[in-house]
């Protein structure tokens, strides 16, 4: 199992995310995950800079595979759009860029004013979306009129030889299906065996799947805690919540539920190896090929140089 290290727009500047994705390449991680965000999940993270200009920016100072986690290419930017920006990252990145896609969030997606629509509703605009980038990426115009996308006489010029590989995220078993039809790989955060075999058997076959998890290294269990809870307690929240809350006030509202006994078993806090072996070892139990280990808090030197001395 590949390990590789997830920049958190929400919670960085993009000096801090650049500052990262070089450590990160010099301690042996494999590849980076970079967030696609419009708001942060709260306030006191604080940040959410443009993933476009960051994945430009990055192709500057690593080398190493870059995919986002996730981009959602169905309402706040058009597929078209999404397109031009995947094939320009695709050549800066000399074909390492893997463009990762969902069907989003509120948070982030209603801000154009759009009505935010039902999961299956966004579901299909996600497949028909893919299918439009799929045929920008062929080369020549285009010219479609789908169910949910208009694109009139678009051509994108800057591309690479190979289009860009499109790994998809899913959780239920509608999503689950359309992820092994189309995608050319499967993103998951959660290390969960059930899923990673229901893709394979939908059609995902041996195509890579990749997991994630955040970490918050701090000198003691509980100073980590502290910090998890104070940030990112968003991560504790259940079911759909994180799919149709619309701002990061109505997530720190919903947050107060979620204790620091929650976040303690969650996330991987302190300094101790074993936490993260732990959570290393979920992954790769439940067959995941690549897992990407995000920090939370202001000790991100400190978690990677662990990785490079325990894992990388």
């Amino acid at each position: 199992m590949r390990i590789g290290y997830f920049l958190s727009c929400e919670e960085y500047t993009p000096a801090q995310l650049i500052e990262q994705a070089r450590m990160a390449q010099d301690a042996g991680f494999q590849g980076l995950w970079i967030s696609d965000h419009y708001h942060p999940w709260n306030d006191e993270q604080g940040q959410s800079s443009f993933v476009w200009s960051m994945i430009g920016a990055l192709s500057q100072v690593v080398d190493i595979p870059v995919t986002t986690a996730v981009t959602c290419p169905i309402q706040r930017v058009h597929p078209a759009v999404v397109a031009q920006a995947a094939a320009t990252s695709a050549v800066l990145h000399d074909g390492r860029f893997v463009l990762g896609v969902g069907t989003g969030e509120a948070l982030n997606e209603h801000v154009t004013g759009e009505r935010w629509p039902s999961a299956g509703e966004r579901l299909e605009m996600l497949e028909e979306a893919v299918d439009v980038m799929r045929k920008l990426w062929d080369g020549g115009f285009v010219n479609h009129r789908g169910r949910h996308f208009a694109v009139e006489q678009a051509q994108v010029y800057t591309r690479t030889p190979t289009p860009p590989r499109v790994y998809l995220s899913a959780f239920g078993p509608k999503a689950l299906a359309l992820a092994g039809r189309i995608a050319d790989g499967y993103i998951l955060t959660m290390p969960d065996a059930g899923l990673v075999r229901g893709f394979r058997e939908a059609g995902g076959g041996d195509k890579p799947v990749q997991g994630g998890f955040k970490a918050s290294w701090a000198p003691t269990e509980d100073e980590g805690v502290a910090t998890a809870h104070r940030l990112w307690p968003n991560e504790g929240l259940p079911g759909e919540l994180l799919q149709v809350l619309p701002s990061p006030k109505h997530f720190e509202q919903a947050s107060q539920l979620v204790t620091p006994d929650a976040v303690r078993e969650a996330i991987a806090c302190g300094p101790d190896p074993a936490k993260q072996a732990a959570q290393l070892r979920a992954y790769e139990d439940a067959g995941f090929d690549e897992v990407y280990v995000a920090n939370i808090g202001p000790h991100y030197g400190e978690l990677i140089d662990l990785y490079r001395k325990e894992f990388l």
